[in-house]
Formats: C-alpha cells, structure tokens, sequence
C-alpha cells in the first residue's frame, strides 16, 4: 500500500496563512451563528449608510448626523449592561431570537417612513435609540455563546472567522447600499434589511438551546457590579477596553463620510469609503491562518489600534481620494488585528459564569466608543472643517494607546499559555 504523497511547499504555505477553519468543522451551532451574522450584517449595513444619508438630505448638518450617536448612547449603556446579566441567567438562544425579531420590526418602521410623501425626521433618532437597545441586549448573548459553543484552542480562529464574516457585510452592504440609495432610493435599502433579518430568524430558530446554569441568579444590579469588579480587577481585560474605548472615540469618523466625499470631489466614493476599511479587515481576515499560531494576543490589540489610529490621521491629510481610500483599507486591517486580539483574550480568559456581564461590558468599550466618535467627529467638523476631523482624532488615538500601554503593561506581556486566567479556563474546558 502506496502512502500519500507529502503536501507541496507551496500547498503548506497557503494552509499556513489560509483562515483556519477547524471552529466550522467542530461546531454546527457555529455553523449556523455564522450564516446568521452575515445575513444580519448585510441589511443592518444596509440600513447604516440608508440611515445617515437621510438625516444629510433632510437637515444638510453634520452636527445632526452626528448626534445620532448621541441618541444611541444611552439605549446602548444602559441595555447592554443589563444584556450581560441577562445572558447568564436565561436561555441566550431565546435572547438572540428576541431581539433579532425586534431589530426586523424596527426595520419595518424606517421602511414605513421612507415611504411616507415627507418623510419625518424624528423616527430616523427613535429608531436608532431603539436598534441602540436591542443591540445592547443581543451582543452579550451572541458573544458568549461563541465562547460556550467552540472548543478553547479554537477561539483564535473562531475570532477570525466571525470577523471575516463581519467584513464581507460590511463591503458588500455599504457598497451595494451607496448604489441602492442613489438610484432605487431608501426606501428599497430598508426593504432589503427587512428581507434580512427576516432570514435570520429563521436561522436562529435552528439553533441549540443555550439554557443557563441552574442555580444562576435573576438580572440584577449587584450581579452587573460584580462582572464590574472582575473586570476592574484585571488589567489585561482593562487594557482591551480602554484602547478599544479610546480608539473609537477619537478615531471613528465614518458618519462624516458625506461630506468628506463632497470636499474631494467625489460623491461617487462615497460607498468604497464605507467599504475600504472592511477590504483591508478582509484582506487581514482571508491571511489569519498565522494568527492561531501566536500567543502573545495582547501585542494585537496595541499594534492594531495604533496602525487604525496613523491610517485615519493620514486620511485626513491627503487630497487624493485613491489615497484616502487606502488609508481607510489600511486601518481596517489594524483594527481586524486589534479586534482578533481582544476576541481572542475575552473567551480565553472570562469564566463561564462572568462571560454574559463581561460580554455586555465588552459591548459598551466597542459600542460606546463608535458612538461617542460619532458625536465627536460631526463636532469637530461643524466647528474646525472635515479634515481636521480626521488627522486631530487619528493623532489623539496613537497618543492614547501609548499612554495606556504604558500604564496597562500586563496586556503587552499577555501569554495564552502562561496567564492565570487562562490556564484556568482553558482547565475548566476540559473538565466541562
């Protein structure tokens, strides 16, 4: 009996720097949060670029794009937190269902109006309050989940996974979105996001019940406090947080967009803006094999924020769109990268209990931060001009991340196999 050839170097390099695929063959539920999430990402994005171009038409303000961040930020804090608690006390599957029925219903209202003759102005801030809250409550169910469902040494590559499915939404819905708007209008945005979330339902309804422990306490405040506490009480998962926090705030411009696509010119650009970020994360996503092979997760988050925060700085201080639009496809990649390492640290290191409370404060420094730069940036251009919205926040963003490595150096010096909490949760793991 003849044995198997031995893979060429050439095949052996591609599988090397491929995304790693082991989470799709261990798990089905996996499987199916996958297909659901890139259904979902496809609408929502849909209705992302729909949304802020609205707002444009109706008022020509950018303080009034911007403050629908401020509209979010409340919803979001206060539902995300409780999100946490309630993900470890009840059914996480039922939650997931919920709410994504919820998000299709207010789908259905931003449908309504844009039908409208006139259409009104303040459902456009009602509705976002309230995708702002049920997204709050479904994050923390979504995210621990993951953490349930695939096996330890695979969350690496099930971070990638999950990002790359998050990217290929984020290039074809705006994209596709920037073109639906222009020549078919919103209303028929918000009709394709309808159509989504309606097929996600059904997915999630395939889903494995993913029932709490039996002795899990009701949502309550002092269980929110007490995920608080742990958090607090670890560095490595307060760095995570406070870079991410930090590099949103100053450095996610996005709602100014419109106008930065009328000062070069370019209105046609105004779709690949939104895009050319999610094509570098894609490109980063699509040679994440290495990613499963490296330890030092914290490194990640550090070098992957600082690269988000020079690429905007640049963005800002170029004229060309070509170049702009690569230095938005370059902090794509940079946030893809600090994103994997914050994924990647969270689900090894949270135990089983805490993941629902400290999910939802992970939904607050990735969440909050967006909408807080939100409001920033349409500030910072109503005041000083759109440029300087970009290179003031990417400077402060680089500037922020060396101050809290400096501050937090037990996140650069995060190991998987050496960090406590680490080796006892991948200990729990195998006992489960």
């Amino acid at each position: 009996m003849t044995s198997a050839p031995p893979p060429s170097p050439l095949s052996a390099r591609l599988r090397a720097v491929l995304p790693d695929l082991s989470p799709w063959r261990s798990s089905a539920d996996f499987r199916l949060l996958w297909a659901q999430g890139l259904i979902t990402y496809f609408g929502s994005f849909m209705a992302l670029i729909a949304l802020p171009l609205q707002i444009k038409e109706l008022t020509g303000s950018p303080l009034a794009v911007g403050a629908m961040g401020a509209v979010e930020l409340v919803p979001l804090i206060v539902f995300g937190l409780y999100g946490g608690a309630l993900a470890d006390s009840v059914d996480r599957r039922r939650v997931i269902l919920l709410t994504e029925a919820g998000l299709g219903v207010l789908a259905v209202v931003l449908l309504v109006n844009a039908l409208l003759p006139q259409p009104l102005l303040w459902p456009l801030y009602v509705v976002a309050g309230g995708v702002a809250a049920l997204a709050g409550l479904q994050r923390p169910a979504l995210d621990s989940l993951t953490a349930r469902i695939v096996p330890h040494a695979q969350q690496t590559a099930a971070a990638a996974l999950n990002a790359l499915r998050w990217q290929v939404g984020a290039i074809a819905g705006p994209a596709l979105a920037g073109l639906v708007v222009a020549y078919a209008g919103h209303g028929t945005a918000y009709a394709v996001t309808v159509c989504t979330f309606a097929a996600s339902v059904v997915l999630c309804l395939r889903l494995s019940p993913a029932p709490a422990a039996l002795d899990a306490a009701k949502p309550s405040l002092r269980g929110i406090v007490e995920g608080a506490r742990y958090a607090w009480s670890r560095p490595v998962l307060l760095g995570t947080y406070a870079i991410d926090l930090a590099a949103m705030f100053f450095a996610f411009p996005n709602t100014i967009f419109p106008f930065l696509a009328d000062e070069l010119d370019a209105q046609w650009s105004l779709g690949l803006m939104y895009a050319a970020g999610s094509v570098g994360s894609l490109a980063l996503g699509l040679t994440s094999g290495w990613t499963s092979r490296v330890r030092r997760h914290g490194l990640f988050v550090v070098f992957g924020a600082a690269a988000w925060g020079l690429a905007i700085a640049a963005a800002g201080w170029f004229s060309s769109v070509w170049v702009v639009l690569l230095c938005l496809t370059v902090a794509g990649a940079g946030d893809m990268l600090s994103g994997l390492g914050r994924a990647t640290i969270w689900n090894q290191t949270i135990p089983e209990e805490l993941r629902g409370r400290l999910a939802g404060i992970e939904v607050l420094s990735y969440s909050i931060g967006p909408q807080l730069g939100q409001v920033r940036a349409g500030a910072v251009a109503g005041w000083t001009g759109t440029r300087s919205a970009f290179w003031t926040g990417g400077v402060a963003c680089v500037a922020s991340v060396a101050l809290l490595t400096a501050a937090l150096p037990k996140l650069v010096r995060y190991d998987s196999e050496t960090d406590e909490d680490a080796v006892r949760r991948r200990g729990a793991r195998a006992q489960a």
